[in-house]
């Protein structure tokens, strides 16, 4: 869509939309006997349902919050678009990891010369890299301070976990996969056959074991919540249903570096129940930059902190999504992470997100609601002059947010 300022808005047509499916979403989908579409549906009460239901020539998949997910034929769908008791139609799309750009690899318990860690651990022990961007939002402090996130719930909700990773297993508690593992690699359904959803994992909440990274959150649980598949792609209906499931877990943080450029019903329908279970909800505000009013969705929704991406001078990434969205920023140029098999570094606003995740975790383990955290974080981030479209309140500071003083770190 031109940027030229002579269209109408992508937010305000998805707005005018509803995100439903319209009827020149359906062009092009063949109307021969016995064809069908995939759609979600949201209805009001048990007349919409049953609607649902009778149009369907099978139900995929039903949630908590009046939506299902269904087969239907296109013909069908023009009916149930009419019904006053259903609330929107959509095409059961797809959302993906959010893009990320690859690093330098560097090999386990390395640093010089690589740019994204230093040396850490105790007692001159350099085995352990603690990465610029923990280091940057002073989780270090944190962790000297005996905050640990030792009693929190971090779901990842991304392509699954390296479930026998030396540096995330003592934190790997239970997993819930909505696509499958699939390769050799896979011990359990969700495990991670991308690397996307281990790196994510890494920088939230690796363990502090004097090897290989350090996360912002070093004892939180860690949930594997396998909604991508190895090629970093899910449909709204399986996001939807991750999201549904960390919330009836009654887990503390769900970590959505994912998105699409373009809004789902059913996604943000499961973003208002989770937000209203107690959830806090941490997304990457997307990789489309340089640009404005760009972020992505989920990030877009106002139950999601949305999070942008610098550098590690303290500037804007060059491919981080910006918009009045945006709530805070955190570190997300080449990060040193976790990955299946080992560590490497990557870019993306997708690195930002867990950041932010690992601090919630943090706070959370202390008693805070996820409305509290979330004020929080905003409250005691840094001014880095960056604008409030690109940063929102400012940089992540998980020692301010403790109120902890790191002057002496």
């Amino acid at each position: 869509m031109a940027r030229d300022g002579k269209h109408v808005s992508r937010r305000r047509l998805l707005k005018t939309t509803g995100g439903t499916l319209t009827a020149a979403a359906l062009a092009g989908v063949s109307q021969a006997a016995g064809d069908t579409v995939e759609v979600n549906v949201g209805f009001d009460g048990p007349g919409g349902r049953r609607a649902a239901e009778r149009a369907a020539s099978s139900v995929v998949r039903r949630f908590t919050f009046d939506a299902m997910t269904i087969e239907v034929s296109p013909n069908a769908v023009k009916g149930l678009r009419k019904n006053p008791n259903v609330r929107y139609v959509e095409r059961n799309g797809l959302m993906h990891a959010i893009p990320t750009r690859p690093g330098t690899r560097a090999p386990p318990g390395s640093c010089s010369p690589w740019p994204d860690c230093k040396d850490g651990g105790g007692g001159g022990d350099t085995s352990q890299t603690l990465p610029w961007g923990v280091d940057r939002v002073d989780a270090e402090v944190a962790h000297a301070n005996g905050e640990t996130g030792n009693g929190a719930d971090v779901a990842i909700i991304d392509t699954g976990i390296d479930s026998d990773h030396p540096d995330l297993e003592a934190n790997l508690g239970a997993g819930k996969a909505f696509v499958s593992c699939r390769g050799g690699g896979c011990n359990t359904s969700w495990d991670d056959d991308n690397d996307h959803g281990t790196h994510c994992a890494g920088i939230a909440d690796a363990d502090d074991n004097s090897q290989g990274v350090v996360g912002v959150s070093t004892e939180a649980t860690l949930h594997a919540v396998k909604v991508l598949d190895k090629n970093g792609s899910g449909s709204f209906s399986d996001v939807a249903a991750g999201i549904e499931y960390t919330a009836d877990q009654g887990w503390d943080v769900g970590s959505l570096s994912l998105g699409a450029s373009s809004g789902s019903q059913t996604v943000k329908d499961a973003c208002e129940y989770a937000y209203g279970k107690g959830v806090l909800l941490v997304a990457a505000a997307g990789n489309s930059g340089p640009c404005s009013d760009c972020v992505g969705y989920p990030a877009a929704y106002s139950e999601v902190i949305a999070v942008s991406s610098t550098t590690a001078s303290d500037g804007l990434s060059s491919f981080s999504s910006t918009g009045p969205e945006v709530e805070l920023a955190a570190p997300g140029s080449d990060i040193y992470s976790t990955i299946p098999g080992g560590y490497d570094t990557f870019s993306g606003t997708s690195m930002a997100c867990p950041h932010v995740s690992g601090a919630g975790a943090q706070l959370m383990a202390n008693g805070s609601s996820n409305t509290n955290a979330r004020s929080t974080l905003k409250n005691s981030a840094e001014d880095i002059g960056l604008s409030d479209n690109e940063s929102g309140a400012g940089l992540l500071d998980v020692a301010a947010a403790l109120n902890l003083d790191s002057s002496n770190n």
